[in-house]
């Protein structure tokens, strides 16, 4: 059982964006300046440390190196009930993350997870 997934649509863009940035990470934002949305770096560019989570490692198709998902740790308080999905739509996101001029702005879909689920994940 996986705490985050990623939607076709989105595994795609990731795809693009890696030709021109290599490896790359999220880091799910908190909220304030671009909202709460999953920000898309080149791997180890936003600097992680204790007071962030590795909610996991998303495996793309075609991308050289797993995709690392993080979240700050007193947000994960709030999320760690639920099952996160990075997918794609439409729209201009932040300035910071990759995606911002492809016209299209990544996303966080969560559900609450099933018992079983939340056992597996301790």
């Amino acid at each position: 059982m996986a705490r985050v997934a990623i939607t076709t649509a989105a595994a795609e863009l990731l795809r693009e964006l890696s030709l021109e940035h290599g490896s790359l990470m999220f880091h799910q934002s908190g909220g304030c300046c671009d909202g709460s949305a999953p920000m898309c770096y080149p791997a180890g560019e936003f600097r992680t440390s204790d007071s962030d989570v590795l909610l996991g490692e998303l495996t793309v198709a075609g991308l050289p190196d797993p995709v690392g998902v993080w979240m700050a740790r007193d947000q994960f308080a709030y999320w760690s009930h639920t099952h996160l999905t990075i997918d794609v739509v439409p729209g201009r996101g932040s300035g910071f993350s990759l995606e911002t001029p492809t016209g299209q702005r990544f996303l966080t879909r969560s559900r609450l997870l099933t018992d079983q689920e939340a056992a597996e994940l301790g």
